[in-house]
């Protein structure tokens, strides 16, 4: 018959638990080591932040948001009216309807807004104003902004040269001219 008391094994095991645990627990946080380097810190929050109730629980601080303050950072989310044939000016004017910006009209800007508007192109958003302005564009135009005048304009990204100038060597000796493939039309059942 077993006695009720713990083995001798069985005590060491629980003492040598403890003392770990204990151990643990006792340990110090290294103290910090002091450089000769000044540290630099954040800038201190303001002291004042003007704010208004607004309703019961709302406080609203009184400054403007940073779209308010650069408007080519402003949210929109646009749908170009579905016509026929639309333009990249006429989605650019679209766009910028109550933007607060103007675009530009001149002979560099002419042949952007000649451009047909691709169709991917007739719903964007929400994406910011700058970044819709740039994707109408395409790669090959430059954003001119002038704030003063809230005015936006576009120019050629690159200066015009001989396109076979641009192309890889590999592509300009090709011997092979490019195979054009029909395209396939899907069967209405």
């Amino acid at each position: 018959m077993q006695s009720a008391l713990p083995s001798h094994r069985t005590a060491r095991r629980g003492l040598l638990l403890s003392a770990a645990l204990a151990a643990g627990c006792a340990t110090t946080a290294p103290s910090p080591s002091t450089s000769s380097q000044a540290v630099e810190s954040a800038p201190p929050p303001p002291a004042y932040v003007p704010v208004v109730r607004y309703g019961r629980y709302t406080l609203v601080e009184l400054a403007p948001t940073e779209a308010q303050r650069n408007l080519l950072l402003q949210v929109v989310d646009v749908t170009v009216p579905d016509t026929l044939h639309a333009t990249v000016g006429d989605a650019l004017r679209h766009v910028l309807q109550r933007s607060g910006y103007q675009l530009c009209s001149g002979p560099e800007t002419d042949a952007l807004n000649a451009l047909p508007l691709p169709t991917a192109h007739y719903q964007l958003g929400p994406i910011v104003l700058r970044d819709a302005l740039l994707t109408l564009a395409g790669p090959a135009w430059k954003l001119r902004a002038d704030d003063g005048a809230r005015r936006v304009c576009f120019g050629p990204a690159i200066t015009p040269a001989d396109p076979l100038t641009l192309l890889p060597a590999s592509l300009q000796d090709a011997e092979t001219p490019a195979e054009a493939f029909p395209l396939v039309e899907e069967a209405q059942p």
